[in-house]
């Protein structure tokens, strides 16, 4: 299929002068010719900025900004493409995926958006684990498991930003992506599963993923997204988990023939450190 449906790339960008290059070369050697790639950088000053001169193809900007997710924000309301992707500074798609994921929505015009597989890599872009999902489940992800789904490996049409509206950047400041999947379900979209390894997702000394203080963040803001929506908390909730956890794996023996012997937390456990080093524009690192 000769897909023609736009994707637009958006790169949330500050200080990442050590992954910058590598995510910014996973875009431009996709063999597929309809992606406009908007960077948005939050006014670095560490050389990030010489980078994006090397790749003369890029739109982008650099301006203070109100932390990544208003950096991702801003780059949804530029962008032109019908269909939306976020990737970080640190994180790389996979060879080929973006043709794939165009023509996914082309064979399915009923999707609002699609997510698929992921590989966790190092410092070094070495794999410490794969993750596959069954299929898009509101029970799962509400339930406790908003994770099935990486933002960056998540693609929307920019018709569902406006239906449901952007990432809420000034009431969180590490998990609007988890309020987005939970809308996401809360509003009955139809997300629909490609089947493919999308995106190299790094856990690294100079991100904010292996930082246990961003992760005990997220354990409060997870709570206060829970609270809001109405959500199961205390035995209820636990016991909806445990029921999740289980249909998540019988999902994926059906649906994927696999499941996942190991815990992804655990390992990953090894990969994090009490601090990382990054940069905030509104503070993250400092939590």
């Amino acid at each position: 299929m000769a897909a023609s449906i736009k994707l637009t790339i958006v790169t949330p960008t500050f200080n990442s002068i050590h992954t910058i290059r590598e995510t910014l070369e996973s875009v431009a050697k996709q063999d597929y010719p309809n992606i406009e790639h908007i960077v948005m950088d939050g006014g670095s000053t560490d050389g990030t900025i010489e980078v994006f001169k090397e790749f003369p193809h890029l739109k982008w900007v650099s301006e203070k900004d109100e932390g990544h997710y208003h950096a991702m924000n801003k780059g949804i309301e530029m962008a032109t493409g019908e269909a939306i992707g976020i990737l970080n500074a640190d994180d790389c798609y996979c060879d080929g995926i973006l043709r794939k994921v165009a023509e996914a929505f082309e064979s399915h015009l009923d999707w609002e958006a699609l997510f698929g597989d992921f590989i966790f890599v190092d410092d070094e872009g070495n794999e410490i684990f794969r993750r596959q999902e069954a299929c898009w489940d509101p029970q799962i992800v509400l339930f406790g498991f908003g994770n099935i789904i990486l933002h960056q490996a998540l693609f929307a049409r920019k018709s569902l930003y406006k239906r449901i509206g952007l990432l809420r950047h000034k009431q969180f400041k590490n998990c609007c992506d988890l309020d987005f999947f939970t809308r996401l379900a809360l509003n009955k979209c139809r997300v629909g599963l490609l089947p493919e390894y999308i995106v190299r997702y790094r856990y690294h000394a100079h991100g904010q993923s292996a930082d246990k203080r961003v992760v005990a963040n997220m354990e409060r803001e997870t709570a206060m997204i829970r609270a809001e929506y109405g959500l199961p908390v205390g035995f209820a909730g636990s016991v909806l988990k445990t029921y999740a956890r289980i249909k998540r794996q019988v999902e994926k023996i059906f649906l994927r023939g696999t499941c996942d012997l190991i815990p992804g937390r655990v390992l990953l456990r090894k990969h994090m450190r009490e601090r990382t080093s990054f940069s905030s524009n509104i503070g993250v690192d400092k939590l």
